[in-house]
């Protein structure tokens, strides 16, 4: 595994995709993921430039975060997130990916509170319907958002969605769209403590045809590190 090659090939893939929608590959934020990856790979791929680290697990933060405080790294907690856990990671994430209902931003925002922080999250959102996924239904929204848009010490800054897995990225194309128009109708309404700023879709199967669809944060582990462990 030659992780400067693969972070090469990715980035060369970002910017081909980025210039379909319009943009440059500047504008798209690649975060890391390092879900069961060892410490010395992260750390090598800090020293070939990677910034920013996506954690699925609260415990892998925890174990990880002494271990790479020396490394200017961005973490963001990508993985379903329960509300006893928040106290351990909310102020050590730039991101919360996965916010997908009122309790969990509720306990975010007095946890955040109790460290005199802002926490920046995105809203997870079920495009899909698909039962075996987290999120919140696209129905219950903009209800979400009212009540969330009121918590001083909660930042909404976008939105994320997992497509469902498949060979072909193309079939998930229309979710991507469909977050982008949620999105965008969001980021009009102008909700006070709500800003549209993120749009995390896509990973190492369909990253390409989430940017075309307007993703500006994409989290990559399988193409960057090889398959993982279990």
């Amino acid at each position: 595994m030659n992780i400067g090659t693969n972070l090469e090939m990715v980035y060369n893939r970002i910017e081909k995709a980025a210039a379909v929608s319009g943009r440059k590959k500047e504008d798209i934020k690649l975060v890391a993921v390092t879900k069961t990856i060892d410490i010395e790979i992260i750390k090598q791929a800090a020293e070939l430039g990677m910034t920013s680290i996506g954690e699925n697990r609260v415990q892998e933060i925890m174990n990880k975060y002494p271990q790479l405080e020396k490394y200017p790294l961005e973490w963001h907690m990508i993985g379903h997130l329960q509300k006893n856990k928040v106290k351990y990671i909310v102020d050590k994430v730039k991101l919360i990916h996965s916010v997908d209902n009122i309790a969990l931003a509720e306990e975010i925002n007095r946890r955040a509170l109790q460290k005199n922080i802002i926490a920046d999250i995105l809203v997870q959102i079920n495009v899909s319907g698909e039962e075996s996924k987290y999120g919140l239904h696209p129905d219950s929204f903009y209800g979400f958002l009212e009540k969330a848009g009121d918590f001083k010490n909660v930042h909404i800054r976008g939105l994320m969605t997992i497509a469902p897995y498949t060979d072909n990225p193309e079939e998930v194309r229309p979710v991507f769209a469909e977050l982008k128009k949620i999105f965008e109708y969001a980021k009009d309404e102008k909700i006070t403590g709500v800003d549209m700023d993120y749009l995390s879709m896509g990973m190492t199967g369909d990253f390409t045809v989430a940017i075309e669809e307007g993703a500006n944060i994409v989290r990559i582990g399988t193409g960057l590190f090889g398959r993982r462990k279990q």
